[in-house]
This record gives C-alpha cells, sequence and structure tokens, in this order.
C-alpha cells in the first residue's frame, strides 16, 4: 500500500524538518511551505492527502487561509498544528474546515493519531484543549463592542471572517491605510496589544453572535 502523503506549513524551518524526520517512518512528505502564498501554491499543484497547517504564516494566518485551501482542494483533510492552546482558536479552526487541532507540545503519537483518525474520515481535537471556559470572555468581548463605531464594528466582522487588510478595503472602498487607521484605533479602545490579540477578540465576538442566533 502506498504511504500516505504530507503537506506540511510552517515558517520555522527547523519546525519543518523536524516534523518530516519524525514522520518519515510512516508518511511521505511530499512538500513543504513556509508561508500563506506557497501552502496555496503546494495544496493546488500536488497530489496530497493531508496538510499539517501553522496558524502563523507571513502572509496570511492559517485561520485566513483556511477557506481558501477549502476552494482549491475541498478534499484535502487539514490538522492545524500550532503553538495556540486555545479552544476559540481551535472551536474557529473546526468550523473553518479543518478536521484536527494538535498543539505543537503534544507528542509525536498524538499527531500520528490524528493523522489516522482524519485519514479515515474523522475528526480529531486535542484533549489537551482546555475546556470550552470562555463565557466570561465572550461577555467581555461583547461589552467591549460598545466602545466601537459602527464602521469599527464592520471591520471587526470582517476580520473574524479572516478577511486581510486589503480584502476589508476593497470590500468597504477604502484604501489600507485607512483601515490601518481603523484596526489601531480597536486595539487602542480595547487594550489590545497585538493584531493576534485583535483576531482573537474578533473570533470571540463572532462567537457571541452566533450564541446569540443559536438562543433566539
Amino acid at each position: 500500500m502506498s504511504r500516505p502523503r504530507l503537506i506540511i506549513a510552517d515558517d520555522h524551518h527547523l519546525m519543518v524538518e523536524a516534523l518530516r524526520t519524525a514522520l518519515s517512518a510512516d508518511y511521505d512528505v511530499v512538500a513543504v511551505a513556509y508561508d500563506a502564498d506557497e501552502v496555496l501554491e503546494k495544496v493546488a499543484s500536488i497530489d496530497a492527502d493531508c496538510l499539517l497547517l501553522d496558524l502563523s504564516l507571513p502572509g496570511q494566518n492559517g485561520l485566513e487561509l483556511l477557506p481558501h485551501v477549502q476552494r482549491l482542494a475541498p478534499e484535502l483533510p487539514v490538522i492545524v498544528v500550532t503553538m495556540h492552546l486555545d479552544r476559540a482558536v481551535a472551536d474557529t479552526a473546526m468550523q473553518g474546515g479543518a478536521r484536527g487541532f494538535v498543539p505543537k507540545d503534544s507528542g509525536l503519537e498524538e499527531l500520528e493519531e490524528a493523522i489516522a483518525t482524519v485519514l479515515a474520515g474523522g475528526l480529531h481535537v486535542s484533549p489537551r484543549l482546555p475546556p470550552n471556559s470562555n463565557r466570561t470572555a465572550l461577555r467581555a468581548a461583547h461589552a467591549g463592542l460598545a466602545q466601537l463605531t459602527p464602521r469599527q464594528h464592520e471591520i471587526v466582522r470582517l476580520i473574524a471572517e479572516g478577511r486581510t487588510s486589503p480584502e476589508i478595503a476593497k470590500w468597504l472602498g477604502l484604501s489600507q491605510r485607512t483601515i490601518a487607521f481603523h484596526r489601531t484605533n480597536i486595539r487602542e479602545k480595547l487594550g489590545i496589544d497585538s493584531e493576534r490579540g485583535l483576531l482573537r477578540f474578533a473570533l470571540l465576538t463572532r462567537m457571541s453572535d452566533d450564541g446569540e442566533d443559536g438562543e433566539a
């Protein structure tokens, strides 16, 4: 029987080589990618059985990439392999089409279990993730929205959908500089010190909206 073929996407070369070496006994690594453009190029041009996708990639993060990967290769299962041990991020990744979510500090045994599970058509979410304790964070995110203007609300919603700043600018008919200005103002109003923190806030607000829709 042919061995499963993997694409590994991570911006750290050492991580890529470590995964390639660790998995070489049972899998063929047919391609590697170090940024978002390379991920899409490899997915479109190389026949693979599974994509191991880091979330922190130059160009676009993994959450932003997931819908593009789905469009290019709808049958390709994706396992997110990330340093983020965060239930909100995991939930968003799985909602975005990922079939597995494995923290980087998990053992090789769990990663191989995840690969086997998704190749068999199942889902794998690491048992190491904390329980869904986002209720307080969701309330805080909802309260934080009250400080934002309608335009900033819309930008947060588009960030949660995985859109990049150029895409948001085109969607709203604004310049990229104006979007960057709004993103900075949003972070200042909310006391968020990084773009990664802004993404998490946006994801939490989307979860809050989804929860309200579900309760209606």
